[in-house]
């Protein structure tokens, strides 16, 4: 039986189509299905950003780093609106990149500026707080008439403290945690036997370990936050004293006296405890100094002299190091490049190999090499003779750059053989019918068109040579020294192995501050040489 449908009388107005209707568990079921699985991959993924961000936050907050606090909760709230929204979708591909483009790059870049206007450095590595601590260890001796207190040395989580029985009171402590008050069990022998939240070291095995006899001598455990206090110390293991310094610190008047010739050091804008006749404790802290490291580069007498030689050399190394590897690989890949000469397939294999070595063993292997005792170069190649390639400056600077030279020459002959092939032909063939030359084709054609290819890339080898850290540390680490050179400094050492000579991470006395205002100089100095030489660029591309 079919059933018709209401027919409208005549002239009444046409009744639009009743819309169709989902059913309710049908419209729940399908945005079930809507959510997908993708949904719930980004929502565990953002779970986990969101889980390490908040643990960085308050890990942060917990050491006062407001800065560090404030940047994460931004980028936090960032990630979560644009991975939660759907308008910010070239964002969701665009922010991993500007997060570590940030994170390695402008922070880096604008954490070395900061470090650049202080001196921070040997002698100034902490805050105030950190260097009156560090003051009075400093002076700290043992008091005379000290009761000598119980002890056992405890551990948790591979940290170590001391653990005393006061009144029958359990107090533990650590380097960084004053003495506190737990609870815990004293045994007969007057030292606590059980401390709440702590191992117990048994005194067995601190007799038996030399390791562990160290750490305790070395344990230093403050009695409260008050570094006039003192601390305890151990020398046997079973009994703690209190040392206290016989130096002594006035928050409120900034200064610290000597309390046994009576001297007194106040605190300086210098980041130093220095007294009325000039004299300076060894522990300050840093502070802000302006421009004075960026002035000491240009007016320190003792520091231009050998940073002019430096500098000069640098400039020297970088150009030649660019210019003759782009000449002897250009040269390689014209000779290479005729089909006329045989197995150039296993030729031009040989002739790269250098660029597949590493280049700090290349380097070490050349250190050897040019020995002046029993090196391969002076009996291969000069019948034996001593000659000091490594201990004179000039040959030095020779050797170095003929190492650096052999290694760089293989990344031009594979960039010129590429460029060399892809020259139109019918421009050679033209210039060839227009009575043109060998030599004249070259310098007039092949060379010009070779250039508009590879002069970027001679701009990118120049900054990388003015910066090749590894070459010169690892061939004769920047030596031999400048006589009379503050920081060590070599005389083929280049800009940025001098700048590790000044931040003494090779040991020796650390100039953070002057190593980051280098820093800054040869960054502004090859970001601009590199603009200059990328306009100039254009030229060529004109030409082509």
């Amino acid at each position: 039986m079919s059933v018709t449908p209401p027919v409208a009388p005549p002239g009444a107005a046409p009744t639009a189509p009743e819309p169709l209707r989902t059913p309710r568990r049908e419209s729940h079921a399908r945005g079930w299905r809507g959510i997908g699985v993708g949904f719930l991959v980004k929502l565990a993924i953002m779970a986990v950003v969101n889980a390490f961000g908040i643990l960085t936050i308050l890990t942060a907050v917990g050491a006062d780093s407001w800065l560090l606090a404030s940047i994460t909760a931004v980028l936090l709230v960032v990630a979560d609106v644009v991975y939660f929204t759907r308008r910010a979708l070239p964002l969701k591909y665009l922010l991993p990149g500007l997060i570590f483009l940030f994170a390695f790059q402008v922070f880096i870049f604008g954490y070395t500026a900061y470090i650049a206007f202080t001196n921070y450095g040997t002698g100034h590595a902490g805050s105030q707080e950190q260097a009156v601590d560090a003051t009075l260890i400093q002076g700290e001796r043992r008091v005379d008439d000290s009761p000598s207190y119980p002890m056992v040395v405890v551990e948790r989580l591979g940290q170590y403290g001391l653990a005393i029985a006061d009144d029958d009171v359990v107090r533990v402590g650590t380097p960084d945690e004053p003495l506190t008050a737990v609870d815990g069990v004293v045994g007969q022998s007057g030292a606590p036997t059980e401390v709440s939240g702590w191992t117990v070291v048994p005194r067995a095995e601190l007799l038996t370990d030399p390791g562990l006899q160290s750490t305790a001598a070395a344990l230093r455990v403050p009695l409260s936050d008050d570094p006039n206090d003192g601390a305890l110390r151990t020398r046997d293991g079973s009994t703690a004293t209190v040392y206290t310094s016989t130096l002594v610190w006035d928050e409120d008047a900034q200064t610290i006296t000597d309390t046994t010739s009576g001297t007194v050091y106040a605190a300086t804008d210098r980041g130093t405890f220095t007294s009325a006749d000039g004299e300076s404790l060894p522990t300050g802290w840093y502070v802000n100094v302006g421009f004075e490291n960026f002035l000491r580069v240009f007016t320190d007498g003792a520091l231009v002299a050998p940073l002019l030689s430096v500098t000069g050399w640098t400039f020297a190394f970088a150009i030649l190091s660019v210019v003759l590897s782009f000449g002897l690989g250009l040269l390689f890949a014209l000779i290479f490049n005729d089909p006329r000469v045989r197995a150039r397939k296993f030729l031009r294999t040989l002739f790269i190999l250098p660029y597949a070595f590493p280049a700090f063993m290349s380097a070490l292997l050349f250190r050897g090499m040019f020995n002046s005792e029993f090196g391969v170069i002076n009996d291969v190649f000069f019948f034996g003779l001593p000659i000091n390639w490594l201990g004179d400056p000039v040959l030095a600077k020779l050797a170095v750059l003929w190492v650096n030279v052999w290694l760089s020459y293989p990344y031009w002959f594979l960039v010129c053989t590429g460029a060399l092939q892809a020259l139109p032909s019918d421009t050679l063939e033209a210039a060839q019918l227009d009575g043109a030359g060998r030599w004249r084709s070259f310098r007039s054609i092949v060379l010009p068109l070779l250039l508009v290819s590879t002069a970027p890339l001679a701009i990118s080898s120049f900054a990388f040579s003015f910066n090749n850290f590894t070459v010169i540390y690892m061939f004769n680490n920047g030596g031999p020294a400048i006589p009379g050179a503050p920081y060590a400094l070599g005389s083929t050492d280049i800009l940025i192995s001098a700048i590790y000579d000044i931040s003494g991470v090779s040991g020796g006395a650390a100039d953070y501050g002057l190593a980051s205002a280098l820093s800054i100089v040869v960054f502004v100095v090859v970001g601009a040489i590199s603009a200059l030489a990328f306009r100039q660029t254009r030229k060529l591309e004109e030409f082509s």
